[in-house]
């Protein structure tokens, strides 16, 4: 993994389309079926679209249904880290960007084998990176 990103709110809003900020550094949410990698079937690594960090590979996306790009495990350990999340009245684990943070989602518990997990990601915190074929990770 790479080193910490670390940026002042300004440097992210600089850095970020206003979309991307919303969901990136204020936890929002796109909506379902709506982001640019919910269906996608291209090979190659996911990455933080905030700071560029690989988080998930093709190999682990599936179609969970949901309307949301859906993975069953992070690219390493650490790329992904977690986070309680109590709002909206409910109780969630929240998945960020081992790197800078960034909000990317939130992890549940119905994922299919080997591990379970459905990593669900908006497509908005993502950026494929097709050259890339995660082989080395």
């Amino acid at each position: 993994m790479s080193e910490r990103v670390e940026l002042t709110e300004d440097e992210w809003r600089q850095r970020l389309t206003p979309e991307q900020y919303e969901v990136l550094r204020n936890k929002g949410t796109e909506r379902a079926f709506t982001g640019a990698y919910w269906d996608a079937k291209d090979e190659g690594v996911y990455r933080c679209a905030a700071c560029g960090q690989a988080l998930f590979t093709s190999a682990t996306k599936y179609d969970s249904g949901t309307g949301w790009p859906s993975f069953w495990d992070p690219i390493e350990p650490g790329a992904v880290q977690y986070e309680e999340d109590r709002s909206h009245g409910m109780r969630r684990i929240e998945a960020v960007c081992g790197r800078c943070g960034s909000h990317l989602g939130h992890i549940f518990d119905d994922g299919p084998a080997p591990t379970g997990q459905r990593y669900c990601m908006n497509s908005i915190a993502l950026e494929l990176d097709a050259a890339d074929t995660g082989e080395g990770a």
